[in-house]
């Protein structure tokens, strides 16, 4: 008997993994990672429980498919169901969206503006390297006319 037990111990190990590698690949492990540990705990748990008792009321009577076995294997089923179940739960609505991963991940790295140069008509841009120098202009001191006329402003004055 101690050698009966040892054997469903480690059938239940098995059981355990063999559920959850399961799980993560039908139901998605991006399910499984977002879901609380309490339900999968159950579930999972619950499942692997389920086949060993199966395999041992298939042991313990004359045939292997008698009344207790197909009840243990009909829990199996109803927990698998509600682990499909958990899982569309949490696709449904614990899940976060995109939108909301990219507002916490500006939220933490906030964006460092650029300034904005003035690009006149046939202006250069700078390369790597070339010192920089400020532009000099009518339209670039703050409170100086554009030649277009006063109603033009100069993005230095904003």
């Amino acid at each position: 008997m101690p050698l009966l037990r040892l054997a469903y111990a480690t059938q239940f190990l098995i059981a355990l993994i063999a559920v959850f590698v399961l799980w993560s690949q039908v139901g998605g492990q991006s399910h499984l990672d977002f879901m609380a540990w309490q339900l999968k705990l159950v579930l999972g748990g619950g499942a692997a429980f389920s086949v060993v008792k199966a395999t041992a009321a298939a042991v313990s009577g004359e045939r292997a498919w008698n009344g207790k076995t197909l009840r243990w294997l009909g829990i199996l089923l109803v927990l698998l169901v509600g682990c499909g179940l958990a899982s569309y739960y949490v696709h449904l609505y614990v899940e976060p969206d995109e939108d909301s991963q990219q507002n916490d991940s500006a939220m933490h790295q906030p964006e460092i503006p650029r300034p904005v140069l003035p690009l006149r008509r046939n202006a250069q841009i700078p390369t790597v390297g070339a010192t920089m120098r400020r532009p000099s202009g009518p339209c670039l001191g703050p409170g100086r006319p554009c030649p277009g006329g006063p109603h033009r402003r100069s993005p230095v004055d904003g």
